[in-house]
């Protein structure tokens, strides 16, 4: 099942390129006051949810992707997690780049299970139909295309041989970045710098996460190009090594790292992302409105 949020937060499922609107779905979540508990509440109830919003699905007359603003799929997570050099080609093109490491110019990046995982805002997430916004025309921002896992119930110290079974689903991701000195977080973290969609595609449909085909390019020129398979810790790790450090809470985002072809962009771009299995999403890149 694929599961969008479109438009005004409304809540779709994906068939055959269109969306079917089941947003009555919301009507039974829980009754909830503040203080509100973390995590999405869509994501927590989904399983027991899913038969009712399929019915609901059947139901909808279709709506065309062109009558449609894809916005996250996920409303509320807890927070949005980011693995560093995670693929070979890209910790190699690093070493090059003065840009990408201005203070580490020339010198190896620690391994990854040294360097740690890291935080990006939540108030940095956006779907792809509100796109990317230069906050600083006068710095390079660069594209970072990822894929983007959902967490489908709380957790805490995971075991690796557990840890796939706490998907809920999959989605594009760019994990866009502003170059400089500053801490990785900071920069990462800048308004509409954190996007996933189109939709999420639930677990069941993906039978290997970790051999997904994927290209980036900018205007139609391709940057970048690689496979899931070539990370250096895969997924189930990633999970079980960032519930060792956080509880997870549904809805909660891992961005599982880039490849090598990470590239500046600049206001009037528009980067097309596409996973093998999981989608293809359009996103434009505009000047932030001060």
């Amino acid at each position: 099942m694929k599961i969008c949020r479109f438009n005004d937060s409304r809540i779709g499922v994906v068939r055959a390129g269109h969306v079917h609107d089941v947003t009555a779905i919301l009507d039974d979540l829980p009754n909830l006051r503040y203080p509100l508990p973390l995590g999405d509440q869509l994501i927590a109830s989904l399983e027991s949810l899913r038969a009712k919003i399929g019915q609901l699905a059947d139901r909808a007359a279709p709506i065309p992707f062109s009558q449609v603003r894809f916005c996250a799929p996920v409303a509320n997570p807890s927070k949005i997690i980011g693995v560093p050099s995670n693929y070979p080609a890209h910790v190699a093109e690093v070493l090059n780049d003065k840009e990408i490491r201005p203070t580490n110019a020339g010198k190896p990046s620690l391994p990854i299970d040294k360097q740690g995982l890291f935080l990006k805002a939540n108030s940095a997430l956006v779907g792809p139909g509100e796109g990317v916004a230069i906050r600083f025309p006068d710095r390079r921002t660069d594209h970072e295309c990822e894929l983007g896992l959902i967490i489908s119930r709380q957790g805490s110290d995971i075991p690796e041989q557990d840890a796939m079974s706490y998907v809920a689903g999959y989605a594009l991701a760019l994990d866009m970045v502003v170059r400089g000195p500053e801490d990785r977080s900071f920069r990462k973290s800048v308004d509409s710098y954190a996007v996933l969609g189109p939709w999420m595609v639930t677990a069941d449909e993906i039978a290997d996460p970790q051999s997904l085909d994927f290209e980036l390019s900018v205007n139609g020129e391709i940057r970048q190009q690689g496979n899931t398979r070539d990370m250096t810790c895969k997924i189930a790790k990633q999970i079980a090594w960032a519930s060792s450090f956080y509880t997870l809470y549904p809805g909660d985002v891992i961005m599982t790292g880039t490849n090598d072809g990470v590239g500046r962009v600049q206001p009037g771009d528009v980067i097309t992302v596409e996973y093998a299995k999981v989608g293809r999403m359009e996103v434009p890149v505009r000047a932030h409105q001060r």
